[in-house]
Parts: C-alpha cells; structure tokens; sequence
C-alpha cells in the first residue's frame, strides 16, 4: 500500500454567493446563525484564500463535501454521473469509436445511438457541474479584487500570492467556458461582474464567448507561474498556452475562422517550456502518474482525499469485467461497463489477422507469362469460377526463353491445362502423364492440396510440378544451419509467414527441408535468386518474415517489428465484434487505466485510486503543433512536426520500427495518431468535430446511429442541447439549433 500526499490543503466549505441560471436557488442571504460560515467571515482570513483556491480545483475532481456521496454540490443531481469529469468524459468518448458502456441506465444509450434530447440527464449534468464551477470561480475572482484585497488591509507576500491565487480562478473559468463553447456552443454567460443572486443570464454568442476566453487567457498568462515552478496540479503559464492552442486549433468550429498560427506559436511555447516525454507510456495512467515530467495539468485523485464516484475511480472500476482480475488493476472489484469498438482496435491492428500492422512487400517485375485454368481456381480463391484462363494464374519466363516457372495453391485434388494466352487458342495437357505436354490433351492434375512449384519448357514441351512446404535456415535463424524453421502459409495472401525471434547472422529459404531447392538474394535488392547468396540479419531481435512467390520475380520481406505498445487491450474472452451493447465481452476491453504504481504497489484504496487524469500533457501538445502544421499554419514547420511525431512513436514501439515519413503526416494519419496516443482521453469528440467525421457518414463505427454497422447522424449532433429546464426557466436563452 502506498499514501499518496494530497496536493492542497483543507477545502474550507462557504455558502458562496453564485450568479447563475433561475433554476438555481437564489444564495444571496444573510444568515441568521452567526456560526455560518460567509464569504465575508471566510475572506477576513488571508490564509484562508488558498484553501477556498483548493475547493475551485476539487470541484473538478469531486461532486460534494463529504465524498464518495452525501452533501452534493447540486441538489438534484447525482452524485457519480454528475462529477464534473466524469460528466465530461461521457460527453467527450462514450459519444465516439472509443468506448461504449454495458450499462442502460436512464438514457446512458443515447450517447452511442446519437439520439440525445434537451431533456437527457447527462446532458443536463454536464451542463450544470460546467456552470457551478464557473460560479464558484466568479465569486473567488469576486473577492480577490484590489479594492477588496485593500478594505480587508491585505498587504505585502501574501497579497502576491492571492493575486496569483486570483489568475488560477480566472484560468479555471476559462477552462469551463471552453467545455462550455465546445460542449454547448451559445450559453447563459456571467462573469464577477455580474450582480450576486438569482436573475435570468443573457446567452452570448459562440464567437463572443470565444473572444472572452482567448481575453482571460491571455491577460492571466504573465500573471501565472512560470511552467514547471507551481505545486503540482495548479495550473501555470503551460496550462494557459495548452489551452490557448487548444482554442485556436478548434477556431473554425466554433467561429468559423481559421487561428493555425495562433495555434502552433502557443504549442510552441509548451513545447519548449522545459515538458518532457514519460519514458514508459503506460506510467502516465498509474497510481504514481503524478511523477511524471509529461503531465502538464492533471485533475488529481486520492484514495483519501478525494473520494468520488466519478472521475478515475470510475474509469478504472468500469473499464474491468469479464476474465480481468481486480486485483492486478488495483481495485476490489470490476464494474463490467466500458469497452471499445473494433475500429480504435483497428488503427492499432490488422483487424484480418488482428496482428501488428505492418509495411507492405516489394513489387514485382512483368515477364512473358503462360497461363494456368483448372478445377481449382474458385476454391483455391483465384477468381469466383473454374476453367477461365483470363483470371487464372500464371507462369513467368525470367529470361523470355520460353522456359516457365511460377507457385500455385491449390485447395484440394484437382484438374488443370496449360494455355499461351487468357484464352483457350493453344492449349496442352498430358494425354501419357509423362512429364510431356501435347496440344489439347488430357488434363493435367494434382493429387492433394498444397502449393505446387511448376515447370513449363515450351521449347521442347516438357514440366514439371513439385509440393513445396517452406522454411528458414541459417544462423540467424532459431535452428541455425541445421534444421529449418517452418513457415505457415496464408491460403488468403498466398504468401508463405515466418514469425519468429532472430539473432545478427544470415538466413536463407528453403522447400521440404533440403538444399535442392533454395532462395538466396545475391544482389540485395528484396529480389529472390535461386541458390543465390545469403541475407544477411543486422541485428536481433522480433522478424515478421514474408515469402512471395506465385509469379516471378519472387520477393521477400524481413520486418523487424515491435508492437504499439500503446495498444493496451484486453482480448481473452472478449470479442471484437458488439452484437449486444450490454453485454461485456462483446468489444475489447482498455487496461490503460490502473490503481496500481509503477513499482506495482496498489494505492492507498482499493475503492478509490489514486491515479490521476492528465486533462492537458506534452504528447497533445506534439499533435496539435503538427495538425496545426498540416493545417497550414505559419510559425512551424513539416520537420519539425515529424520529429514530434516520431518521438511518440519511438516510445510506442521502443525503436524506430514506427517512423514516418515526412509523405506519411496527413490529416487523417494525425487523426488516427491522436486517437493511438490520446484514446480515453476525453479528446476525441473533440477531434473528430474537427475533422468533420463526427456525425454525417463520412466515418462509422460500431453502433454509431444505433446501427450495429453504423450511420450517418445529423450534423445537429456536433452540439449538445441546452437542457430544457434552463431554455423554461431562463427566457434570455433560446435553444441550439435542431432540437
């Protein structure tokens, strides 16, 4: 067990004073008990400033005061669905290809159906956690003016402080306005200089609202600290320039306008402020995470202080079901709800073969060819009929001496002839089966299934046909020059596959376990020579090792390959295709998330991780700079990007097995890189938004629309309602477009 020390000191409840929506209940009273606790008795105080700071950051991690429940915030909410990340993180994945829950609780199922309403409760969660939390940040902001500061005689080190204090308020706002214009769109607005009590808020426009956000932000940025120099979990100038390059990256969303630039000169700055990557991806969702010189601004969990039925407490414990074990994530129990779709598995995975992806083989050279009909063709996956030599396969002349050679499978006993063109003109078979053609015989033929080498001559009208079963062989190669280590063959590619582990040596092919016949490569050009020189292996280490033969040329390809290693997902059991949404192992489930250190020791709850979510960190940062880049900004540059790039796909397979090239970064490579790097992130609504793949049918995914296939969705969608009870109460506000 480990005890993990909160980073704040003790959250002084207040009956703060808040300006919001008429369906809050109007606090501005005075209090008839001279033991309750006010602003005005609280603010006296100057030490009591910071503690009040610590409630404006806990309302991002907790729902109430007494934690995991009771003494809620907001009444009429609940408590677990309504914590603020917890509320956000609903909106930002479960919306999306990466998570769907198990669970049909209210309308939980509106969010993979895309069908949602202004009456749903998880909006109007989300919703109202957003504006609570921009109360409580208004009333701080409210009495940390200088006239306040100066009537309470506040002087000297600690006024410094509280102006800081003060710019951190401002700072958190911003972020909630940012959920709010990119969750909402057009929203109630209030500042600290709005009256105190209940009254109806105007709503202010998507572009205004943008405007107010860059504003704050850029007027609180000289007056945060430096990065890299404030306790841990409060935010500085690098949650400010995190946030700055988050809005100008979304500008033609939400106004319509495109702030590249703007984008890349602030994550240039996070860039360059001293952030580093975790050496070990997997660090940054442990019990310990708080270590790491990545994390920029993280919403910190405590087993102990920080008890809540939301944030990582809930994506740890719902993230695990079926044949996970509890206690290797670190916790006392799973809560069998979250899992993803086959699509983020697919950007990590062959989803044929659901194997490491990797780089295709080399072309081959066009010869004379002969061509090869027969019984076998359908079976065997040549075409969709038999006997049809213009889709058949074919033999090659390397030397155009009308001598022909070439690999055909075939899926069982069969019959075949031998044409000169894609057509049944010249024809020969074998009417003695005697090795000799002759011209419009009987049928040739093979006994069993298998992958056949055949022989044509036409200069004197003889062949050959040989069953070939493949190896490898040499020092590099587990057996070493004496015993070939098998290949399997993919009936599918009709390619011959070699997985396998290799030493710094040399390695060779070939058939049925003899030399009589063997491939070499003697010029080192990915062509194959028969009996020709040895491949030469640099280096051990993990092979994905690929023979082509079928038609000459015939190729090769040596892989050394490392797996994503970010591709933390757990298949036993599960399947990756949902035919039930509520049903746990239908999907594959997500282990990125643990309550479990990086020295595996286990938190200091089992209920209650200490694991904290990196809201903002270095590796976002990399990806917004380079789809800034891409995007046209100015301020960057193509190979600067790709370097960053590069150095997150160095760590996701532990060399550069990953590179790009520069010819590699598109849009759609950054979209799915993002999702590589970021899933369960809370980004990826976000994201796809932005790409204009979010609703429409441009992109699916499993239950997208409520079709297991996926539909398109109406673009609506990209905007949440304002709930109904707001758009009743408040005649200031008129509701989003298309609900």
């Amino acid at each position: 067990m480990i005890m993990k020390r909160y980073k704040y000191l003790n959250i002084i409840v207040i009956a703060l004073m808040v300006a919001f929506t008429s369906c809050i209940n109007d606090l501005d009273t005075i209090p008839i008990d001279e033991d309750v606790v006010t602003s005005e008795t609280v603010y006296e105080n100057p030490a009591n400033y910071k503690n009040v700071l610590a409630k404006l950051y806990a309302g991002l991690a907790v729902s109430g005061q007494e934690g995991p429940h009771g003494n809620n915030d907001l009444s009429g909410l609940d408590e677990g669905f309504g914590q603020y990340l917890r509320a956000l993180w609903y909106g930002q994945e479960l919306t999306t290809d990466e998570a769907v829950i198990g669970w049909n609780d209210q309308t939980l199922r509106d969010f993979h159906d895309m069908d949602w309403s202004s009456t749903d409760g998880f909006i109007t969660n989300l919703y109202y956690r957003i504006f609570y939390q921009i109360s409580l940040c208004n009333e701080y902001i409210r009495e940390t003016t200088d006239e306040k500061l100066d009537g309470r005689g506040i002087d000297g080190a600690i006024r410094t402080d509280i102006q800081m204090f003060r710019a951190e308020a401002r700072f958190l706002r911003a972020l909630s306005y940012y959920h709010a214009i990119d969750m909402f769109g057009s929203v109630p607005f209030v500042t600290e200089e709005d009256n105190v009590g209940a009254f109806f808020p105007e709503q202010i426009s998507r572009a205004d609202l943008f405007s107010y956000i860059e504003s704050e932000l850029l007027a609180i940025e000289s007056e945060l600290a430096s990065p890299m120099t404030n306790e841990y979990a409060r935010a500085d100038q690098a949650a400010a320039w995190m946030l700055l390059a988050k809005l100008y990256l979304n500008a033609e969303v939400y106004i319509n306008q495109a702030k590249y630039s703007e984008s890349i000169t602030y994550s240039n700055k996070v860039n360059s402020a001293g952030y580093s990557l975790e050496g070990d991806y997997s660090h940054l969702f442990l019990a310990d995470n708080h270590t790491s010189n990545e994390v920029i601004f993280p919403i910190t969990q405590d087993g102990l202080s920080t008890r809540t039925w939301g944030g990582t407490t809930f994506i740890v414990h719902a993230a695990v079901g079926g044949s996970m074990v509890p206690a290797e994530f670190g916790i006392d129990g799973g809560w069998g709800g979250l899992r993803t779709t086959k699509e983020l598995v697919g950007k990590f995975l062959d989803l044929s073969t659901l194997t490491p992806k990797l780089k295709s083989a080399a072309n081959t050279v066009d010869y004379p060819v002969i061509y090869v009909p027969g019984g076998y063709q359908a079976a065997a996956g040549y075409s969709e009929g038999d006997w049809s030599p213009d889709v058949a396969p074919t033999l090659a002349s390397v030397n155009s001496d009308n001598n022909y050679e070439g690999y055909i499978y075939f899926a069982d006993a069969a019959e075949f002839k031998i044409t000169e063109g894609p057509n049944w003109d010249v024809n020969w078979g074998d009417d003695g089966a005697d090795g000799t053609l002759e011209s419009g015989s009987a049928n040739l033929s093979v006994s069993e299934a298998g992958y056949y080498k055949i022989n044509v001559n036409i200069n004197d009208l003889t062949y050959s046909i040989m069953k070939t079963d493949w190896g490898i062989i040499g020092s590099a190669s587990p057996g070493g020059w004496d015993s070939d280590t098998n290949m399997e063959f993919d009936p599918i590619t009709k390619t011959w596959i070699g997985e396998m582990d290799l030493g710094a040596g040399e390695i060779k092919f070939r058939a049925n376990d003899g030399w009589d016949l063997n491939y070499g490569d003697s010029g080192v050009d990915g062509i194959l020579d028969a009996g020709g020189d040895n491949i030469a292996i640099a280096e051990a280490g993990s092979y994905k090792i690929t023979l082509i033969l079928g038609t000459p040329d015939y190729t090769y390809t040596v892989e050394k390959f490392s797996a994503d290693q970010r591709a933390m997902f757990h298949a036993d059991g599960q399947n990756i295709e949902i035919e039930d949404l509520f049903e746990f192992t239908e999907g594959y489930a997500i282990s990125k998330w643990k309550n479990v250190t990086s020295t595996g020791q286990v938190g200091s709850d089992l209920t209650h991780p200490d694991t904290d979510f990196p809201m903002f960190r270095l590796a976002d940062s990399y990806l917004m700079y380079a789809e800034a880049v891409l995007r046209g900004g100015s301020g960057g540059d193509l190979g600067t990007a790709l370097s960053y790039v590069n150095e997150l796909r160095d760590r996701a397979y532990g060399d550069n097995y990953g590179y790009m090239a520069e010819n590699d970064l598109t849009l759609d490579f950054i979209l799915d890189e993002r999702a590589r790097e970021l899933y369960w992130e809370g980004h990826r609504r976000t994201d796809l938004i932005r790409n204009g793949k979010f609703t429409g049918g441009d992109y699916l995914w499993a239950w997208k629309g409520a079709v297991k296939e996926g539909k398109s969705v109406d673009e609506k969608y990209d905007l949440f309602p304002l709930p109904a009870s707001d758009v009743g109460a408040n005649p200031n506000l008129t509701q989003t477009s298309g609900y």
